[in-house]
């Protein structure tokens, strides 16, 4: 058996006379840049998200980059984020002109630490940026609580958590700007790049589409100098179609997640912990292993067809992008020890029982 880590044609077969008609008729409308494909998207996300506004632009990283312009946070200013990320939710802060300050994960949710997070906080402090890893909303109500204790911005990174939930709440409705990726291994992707930033603030919302749109006020006049950042007609009618599938998928995901968890529970790796109260959208499913297994392991499977990945091999600090920082490892021991441990497992809506139960299988047989 051979059980690919995500299989994006399997989805596509599944929905494509939905997909092949939408972009049939984007064709045949010739509604490549804007227009009623977009603005259909725009409405529908927004609506999913819980908030009255979403502005499509061309990838998650333009969507932090569109948001930190947005509230003005730029040069002398300071935005902490997460130490396990992918680098676009730390690059982002750093194209704006801010510098990055990261603080440590949570070991058990390998979200961000809130005891950590009021420990970075200076006089310089513009924002929080909590990335919602792996799927699981990060512990947003001790974050709100401290963006409001130091009159500080919350921007949401859910690039991997379309559809997740907080305490019954969309993650986007906690945050003051959120944003998403819809690359096409997303939750919710496209097929392409693509990316959307999602408030319930009409004036951010307004700034943030006129700045990724040239800072245009009419066809060649601009308020101020902007960027070239705009979901396409094309992504945007795909990924409309797709978002009526998103709650099916989501269940899907969610279904696997527990089959996994319950055939793996008494097998030496640790399964992923999901906090109460919570949705948690499984667009990756981690397990843990003993770091000198991790080789072994991952070999041992894709000697039996199974492929797997690391998100992420190397933290951001330690990254050479932020070697100017000067982080030990003593910095961010538990981001460090997780990323020398975790393993990624296959995890799509298309996954079946049968799969699952042949890839927990040969894990069984793996000696540790």
């Amino acid at each position: 058996m051979n059980i690919p880590f995500v299989d994006l044609k399997a989805q596509y077969e599944t929905i494509k006379p939905e997909i092949d008609a939408a972009i049939a008729d984007v064709i045949s409308k010739t509604a490549f840049v804007g227009g009623a494909h977009l603005a259909s998207f725009e409405s529908a996300f927004a609506g999913c998200c819980g908030v009255e506004h979403c502005i499509g632009v061309a990838n998650g990283t333009d969507a932090l980059f569109v948001a930190f312009k947005t509230l003005g946070i730029g040069p002398g200013d300071e935005v902490i984020t997460v130490a396990n990320s992918f680098i676009a939710t730390s690059e982002a802060i750093t194209q704006a002109g801010a510098k990055v300050v990261f603080t440590d994960i949570d070991p058990i949710t390998y979200n961000i630490d809130v005891l950590e997070l009021e420990k970075k906080i200076t006089a310089k402090t513009r924002a929080i940026v909590p990335v919602h890893l792996f799927g699981q909303p990060a512990d947003m109500a001790p974050i709100r609580a401290i963006a409001k204790k130091h009159n500080l911005y919350i921007v949401g990174d859910a690039a991997q958590a379309h559809g997740a939930l907080y305490h019954g709440n969309p993650v986007a409705t906690l945050s003051d700007i959120t944003c998403y990726s819809f690359y096409p291994g997303k939750n919710l992707g496209a097929y392409g790049d693509g990316g959307a930033v999602v408030t319930d603030n009409a004036e951010w919302a307004a700034k943030a589409r006129k700045f990724a749109n040239h800072g245009r006020s009419q066809k060649y006049d601009h308020d101020f100098e902007g960027i070239n950042s705009r979901l396409d007609g094309l992504q945007a009618a795909i990924l409309d179609v797709k978002l009526g599938h998103l709650p099916r998928w989501t269940e899907s995901r969610q279904k696997n997640a527990r089959l996994y968890t319950d055939l793996l529970k008494n097998l030496p790796v640790e399964t992923p912990n999901e906090m109460p109260n919570v949705n948690a959208v499984y667009h990756l499913y981690v397990v843990r292993v003993p770091a000198e297994k991790r080789n072994g392991f991952q070999e041992f499977l894709k000697l039996n067809g199974i492929s797997t990945g690391i998100h992420y091999p190397i933290p951001l600090p330690y990254l050479n992008a932020y070697s100017y920082l000067e982080h030990t490892e003593k910095d961010f021991p538990e981001a460090l020890k997780a990323s020398r441990e975790i393993v990624s497992l296959p995890m799509y809506p298309e996954l079946n029982a049968g799969q699952i139960e042949y890839i927990t299988s040969i894990i069984g047989k793996f000696e540790m």
